[in-house]
């Protein structure tokens, strides 16, 4: 690939990571992609695009500044928002505010000690999100509706937060923008995720303060990969 057609490029820390081997906590097919990353075409399957999420949030590779597409599904203002079109991460759903990222210092708690706050009215996509958030290890509390979330935020200090748009009492959009006029959760790392897949939908939670926006159906490992990544947390080892 061209240096103008690349999304990703290896950092120091994954160089050091692949010259390293087998004693980096990097799955097999994680390796395989730091060594193939320069070698890949412009059509990789989404498989891989999984694990260049993966790697991006342990810190092992880095995007790559790209021009605006044409073919963007994203639209001219949701590229001005995300700063660039990011193809590798739209076939995903993800998109990512690498401003307001940029600005956060790294998180070193624990993820064992990590809370995620989920608003979601569909249950069996709570209980989803529930479940992927646990096994990657966090701590989760849920909430169904926005009267119910904020009794949550009363009882319970979040590390982050993971909104979803329609809901029975409410929008989470206007949830968003009441969170960033407060000064508690103002800098909080917040995460939409929802089925609004618009470009304008996208760009609005971006513009609100939106660290992150996940579309639904999402990747097994995109919540855990997000948080991540929008947390500047690794996974430490045991």
């Amino acid at each position: 690939m061209s240096e103008e057609q690349k999304t990703y490029r290896l950092t120091a820390k994954g160089r050091s990571a692949l010259a390293r081997g087998a004693r980096v906590a990097v799955p097999l097919e994680g390796a395989q992609l730091l060594g193939a990353l320069d070698r890949l075409d412009d059509h990789v399957a989404d498989a891989l695009q999984n694990w260049l999420l993966k790697c991006e949030a342990d810190g092992l590779i880095e995007r790559v500044r790209a021009p605006a597409s044409a073919e963007s599904p994203a639209g001219a203002e949701l590229d001005s928002e995300v700063s660039w079109a990011d193809v590798s991460l739209t076939r995903l759903g993800v998109y990512l505010s690498h401003e307001r990222v940029g600005r956060r210092a790294p998180c070193r708690k624990p993820v064992r000690d990590t809370v995620a706050l989920v608003l979601e009215d569909d249950p069996d996509q709570l209980a989803l999100a529930v479940r992927r958030l646990s096994t990657a290890g966090y701590k989760v509390v849920g909430a169904e509706n926005v009267k119910a979330f904020y009794q949550q935020l009363q009882s319970t200090a979040p590390d982050a937060i993971f909104l979803d748009v329609e809901l029975p009492d409410g929008n989470g959009f206007d949830v968003l923008a009441a969170l960033r006029r407060h000064r508690t959760y103002a800098e909080l790392p917040i995460i939409m995720v929802t089925v609004r897949s618009a470009p304008d939908d996208i760009a609005k939670g971006l513009r609100l303060g939106a660290d992150g926006y996940i579309t639904k159906p999402y990747e097994r490992g995109a919540l855990e990969y997000v948080l991540r990544y929008v947390m500047k947390q690794e996974i430490q080892a045991a």
